[in-house]
């Protein structure tokens, strides 16, 4: 059992492990998009959208409903953003620990 635990958190983190996906599910975070939209937002071609939410959908990390010829994403689970907003606070704990070692450097200099 614990086995099967720790696979789905690979393959989830793996699923997460490109800028362009970790950007797609921000704007997701923020509400349910179109691809057009995405695209618009990601500043990209939509072959390249398209192929990032394939990745996401392959690991149920985002769903898209069909309306009429438009296909709207959103997050299959609203968790995905706290778990954002996680990796951004763990990041900045990162940053602060480097400008503290830097100002540090700084002042034996």
């Amino acid at each position: 059992m614990n086995q099967n635990v720790q696979q789905f958190k690979a393959d989830f983190f793996k699923a997460l492990a490109h800028p362009m996906r970790i950007r797609i599910l921000e704007l997701l975070s923020e509400g349910d998009k179109s691809v057009n939209e995405l695209q618009s937002n990601l500043g990209t071609e939509g072959s390249a959208v398209s192929q990032q939410l394939a990745v996401l959908r392959s690991k149920n990390v985002v769903q898209g409903i069909k309306e009429g010829t438009t296909v709207t994403y959103s997050l299959r689970d609203p968790l995905i953003k706290d778990l954002l907003t996680v990796a951004k606070q763990i990041f900045d704990n990162h940053l602060v620990d480097a400008i503290s070692m830097l100002e540090g450097i700084r002042k034996d200099s």
